[in-house]
């Protein structure tokens, strides 16, 4: 199960229809969308189908946290919960292949050290299939040939490395079968046999090797600079060859198949200007059926003849995007992920021999009729020529004549994507809707780094961290500042992650340039964050080395210091809002606490908010409320923009704010009254 191919559930929102009628008409064109609506519970979400294809699993609240329900297919108002977790939602499952059990992953407030669960059906009892203490569990395979069992990585030996454990979702019984001393990943075949693995290479590539029954023989090289367009799926039906996505001897990287006895590689499909990016195969034959690509917009290319006439009418059917989210062994039923531009996320059942596309509930409900915005893509020249392929959210009824420019400029959220190896989408992003809703224009930029298109795109980024990196970023303002779609004084800069350290560079190396700034999340001393990585992370050092920098040589240290915004954290003139999860295993609170000291010293206006029960996001409704209250307060004060008073958005948080809260209006006041 590789899950860099399933649409994240994070896309997923939904809930009941019965409010769909009066949700309607609660909203006028130019009415503020509740931050409740957009950031609380959704009521359902991600529908997943039993093998059987007679019953559907989701999420929606017991007692205000997600957990599991199930349904009879045909009668999902006789859904009925299997779980009970009382603080923190359930946001990763999937059903056992057996069809007796869903099982689920969850961690302990957000320290990402996650066990996997088993909750028997019949019974209704869950069983931690891996209850071992400060341990990180990894589902590696799972098969309809061994419906009862699955293969678990375990990190209980050495914290650096993931053994690789048989386990039977029955009767919870682990059995030992490899003892990993250095593999970065391990691959399966359909009969849960291990058959590759591979081990980092200095330049930040991979070399794999297969198991031939008695021994690790060499089989492929990944190149650093194919490492992050290059990857291993899944094996065939007789586990001869597996798929891989390849970009070795291309640029945009090809969706291949590769025999293991000969290793000769095999063009299965590809595309021009985006790299393969999702696929869809068939549960009992593993043949892929279809994949799609992504330059700025979704395409979908069927591989059997048999799949043509099936997304033929599903491009009919939907306007904007589609995803299969589940399928029945068979392949007949799917689940689907549907994003139709200025509505809300919905889910369908698809029956593929009926040609029947059937809408199982709305996403979150409550939004329909919201003045949602629309989003269009933009490909925006760098300064060097490159092309960045970029979206802008415009407020509801601030394009009046349809060209995706607003009639006058507007202030501007630049929306800086995490990773950086991802990408930023055409698809529905709650937290832009909610940006555009409050009156901003909003940019979000694949700057040079960014993955999915072509791997000469994303090693531009190699050591541009602050660099050309930042630049891209830049120039795509510049640009919006150009076209008169942005007021050049009323630009923040907005993001999680490296989105968050993009934020802290914004304000550091250029004072100047952005009205204000807010980092989630983000890393302020480059030398630190590696230094404090995950211990299981030991087999990525390479690819940091290659692609931000190597604190073990002089050269390495220079740039580190020289790109970490803490080092200029006494050039930061604008206001500056920090949010952190306290048990963030990835951005330690450190890099967060670092830079509020020493901006501080300097008498910066910067805000710091801390929760004790989160880690590298926010997953608790109360938390998300909380912050997204603050953040909106923030940014009315620095755009001159819209805002819902905090009200009762920090009722159930966990929210504290070691320093800078006389910076925000309101603050303090939310704080003492909660």
């Amino acid at each position: 199960m590789n899950l860099r191919w399933i649409l994240g559930l994070a896309l997923a929102l939904a809930a009941t229809a019965a409010i769909i009628a009066s949700a309607t008409a609660a909203f006028g064109p130019n009415d503020l969308i509740p931050r409740k609506v957009l950031f609380g519970n959704p009521e359902r979400t991600a529908p997943y189908l039993s093998p059987d294809g007679k019953k559907i699993a989701f999420t929606a609240a017991v007692g205000g946290v997600m957990n599991l329900w199930v349904a009879p297919v045909d009668d999902m108002a006789a859904a009925k919960a299997v779980t009970q977790e009382k603080r923190r939602p359930i946001m990763k499952y999937f059903w056992a292949r057996n069809g007796d059990y869903l099982l689920y992953l969850q961690d302990q407030g957000g320290n990402e050290n996650f066990h996997l669960y088993a909750v028997d059906l019949d019974t209704n009892t869950t069983r931690d299939l891996t209850p071992h203490k400060n341990v990180r569990a990894e589902v590696i395979a799972d098969s309809y040939e061994r419906p009862d069992e699955l293969l678990i990585g375990l990190n209980n030996r050495d914290a650096r490395w993931h053994d690789v454990w048989l386990i039977n979702v029955v009767t919870g019984e682990a059995k030992l079968v490899l003892k990993n001393d250095g593999f970065t990943t391990i691959i399966a075949d359909n009969d849960l046999e291990v058959r590759l693995a591979s081990k980092s290479l200095p330049d930040g590539g991979q070399e794999y090797f297969r198991f031939d029954g008695t021994a690790w023989k060499p089989f492929a090289t990944v190149p650093g600079d194919d490492a992050l367009t290059t990857e291993p799926l899944f094996f065939d039906t007789g586990n001869k060859s597996i798929y891989m996505i390849d970009s070795r001897g291309r640029d945009k990287s090809a969706l291949v198949k590769v025999d293991m006895a000969t290793r000769k590689s095999t063009v299965v499909g590809a595309a021009d200007k985006a790299d393969v990016a999702y696929i869809i195969k068939h549960p009992e034959t593993h043949e892929i059926l279809a994949y799609a690509s992504e330059y700025d917009r979704m395409e979908w290319k069927a591989l059997k003849s048999e799949i043509k006439a099936d997304i033929a009418f599903l491009d009919k059917q939907v306007s904007g995007y589609w995803a299969v989210l589940s399928q029945s062994q068979d392949g007949e039923l799917w689940t689907l992920w549907i994003d139709n531009p200025g509505e809300p996320i919905r889910f369908a059942l698809f029956d593929r021999d009926k040609r029947a596309l059937k809408t199982l509930f709305a996403a979150r409900p409550s939004l329909e009729g919201a003045p949602l915005p629309r989003t269009q893509p933009h490909v925006i020249e760098a300064r060097d020529g490159l092309e960045l392929v970029s979206y802008l959210t415009l407020p509801k009824g601030s394009d009046g004549d349809g060209d995706g420019v607003p009639d006058k400029p507007l202030p501007l959220v630049l929306h800086v994507h995490g990773g950086p190896w991802s990408r930023d989408s055409f698809a529905y992003n709650p937290t832009n809707a909610w940006l555009a809703n409050r009156g901003y224009a909003v940019l979000a930029v694949n700057f040079r780094g960014s993955t999915g298109f072509g791997k000469a795109f994303v090693n531009a980024g190699d050591k541009q961290w602050a660099g050309k990196m930042q630049d891209d970023l830049v120039d795509a303002v510049d640009w919006a500042v150009g076209e008169r779609i942005a007021h050049k004084d009323k630009v923040a800069i907005y993001g999680g992650s490296y989105g968050g350290y993009a934020a802290l560079v914004g304000l550091t190396f250029t004072p100047k340039k952005f009205a204000c700034g807010v980092s989630i999340v983000g890393p302020s001393n480059l030398q630190t964050m590696l230094s404090n990585v995950p211990p299981y992370w030991a087999s990525m050092l390479d690819t940091f080395k290659r692609r931000v920098g190597d604190p073990s040589t002089a050269a390495g240290k220079a740039l580190l210091k020289n790109r970490s915004p803490l080092f200029r954290a006494s050039q930061i003139e604008r206001p500056l809002l920090l949010a952190h999860g306290a048990n963030d295993p990835r951005i330690k609170q450190t890099e967060s606490n670092q830079i509020a000291r020493a901006a501080a010293r300097k008498g910066a206006a910067v805000t710091y908010v801390l929760y004790a029960d989160e880690g590298h996001g926010f997953a608790r409704p109360e938390n998300r409320l909380s912050f997204f209250a603050i953040s909106e307060a923030f940014l009315a004060q620095c755009l001159s923009g819209r805002a819902e008073p905090i009200g009762a958005d920090f009722a159930g948080s966990s929210v504290a704010v070691p320093a800078g809260r006389q910076f925000i209006t309101g603050l303090k006041e939310a704080l003492a009254h909660p």
